[in-house]
């Protein structure tokens, strides 16, 4: 039977894509296992210090064969891989992984993906992208050298795309523009999105380094911007920018503990974070334009009347990727210049 590397590949591309951006300050990472042409799983990375793809995806294939095994109660990304070297008993040696990014070679907050696929005897392993870090590459070469066989370059475009967040806030920073709107662009009016969306803007809030907001939506919908929908959740440092200073204390955003409030009519105090949110809407967009990597869009299917449009304003964008949160879709873009 031939099979589809590309296929597995976008698998493992898809499902990373949902952890995108909050994996930080780690690269969002997709694993796909397949044993004798079957699927077992697909698997992704979902937060940093947490196990990687590689990890999750042959834990949940081991899993599906053997559903009542002690590896199923075990969390521990360590106790994992110790578990795996030591009880799987070949059961890996006939199986392809395909993997986003090349398999990590050191010792960090946890353990190399590459020594335990080494140890686990793969069949071989499909890349996507080559990982051109000092401390984490090397991979690809560990398993070579042991004779498992590795392809390189499976579906590489799409891989750097998904990668491309992590390679800007490794070397700058990486500024990516939200916005909620409804089916028909209305973009005010409250609450746009459904609650499991809210959760995903909490999340992504409570990874970041810093949070840029316009003086008029700060004054217009006396926000919080906090991070009430995730456990424990950090809520990021604010950006005002406004050539205005003068500002109602008594909003909400000024009164969340633990948080710096910056308000400021430029913008340099974003070229000194590495992973910088900004909330907004059309004008703010239109302004920031030039210095956004990403535009998130947030869109639920209802129509509502409300302010949809600015005339004046002609942008184009390429849609990188798209995928559903219940019923809102959610769709990364980048500016075509």
């Amino acid at each position: 039977m031939l099979v589809d590397d590309n296929f597995y590949m976008s698998l493992a591309i898809s499902e990373a894509w949902k952890y995108q951006l909050l994996t930080y300050p780690n690269p969002a990472v997709g694993a796909v296992v397949l044993k004798n042409d079957e699927l077992l799983s697909i698997q992704a990375h979902k937060c940093a210090g947490e196990a990687h793809a590689e990890v999750l995806a042959l834990k949940e294939a081991y899993l599906k064969k053997y559903p009542n095994d002690l590896l199923s109660k075990i969390v521990d990304v360590f106790e994992i891989h110790n578990y795996l070297v030591s009880n799987t008993k070949g059961f890996f040696e006939d199986c392809t992984i395909y993997v986003s990014l090349e398999p990590c070679s050191h010792l960090g907050k946890t353990p190399s993906c590459a020594k335990l696929l080494e140890s686990l005897k793969i069949k071989k392993l499909i890349i996507s992208c080559k990982d051109d870090s000092k401390k984490a590459s090397g991979g690809a070469e560990i398993l070579q050298n042991k004779g498992i066989e590795v392809k390189y370059s499976c579906m590489q475009k799409e891989g750097y795309e998904l990668l491309y967040p992590f390679l800007q806030w490794s070397k700058k920073s990486f500024v990516f523009f939200k916005m909620a709107q409804t089916l028909n662009g209305t973009i005010n009016g409250g609450k746009i999105s459904k609650k499991q969306t809210l959760k995903y803007v909490h999340s992504l809030r409570s990874k970041i380094d810093l949070l840029c907001i316009g003086g008029n939506t700060v004054r217009q919908d006396k926000p919080i911007l906090d991070t009430r929908y995730v456990q424990n959740g950090i809520n990021p440092d604010i950006l005002i920018y406004s050539k205005q200073k003068s500002f109602d204390k008594s909003i909400a955003l000024f009164n969340v503990l633990n948080r710096n409030v910056c308000i400021n009519d430029n913008l340099d105090k974003l070229n000194n974070s590495n992973f910088v949110m900004i909330e907004g809407g059309y004008k703010l967009l239109e302004i920031l334009k030039n210095k956004i990597d990403y535009v998130i869009l947030l869109i639920t299917p209802e129509m509502k009347f409300g302010l949809n449009y600015i005339s004046k304003m002609n942008l184009n964008f390429k849609i990188i990727h798209e995928h559903y949160i219940v019923d809102d879709k959610i769709v990364f873009l980048k500016f075509i210049q």
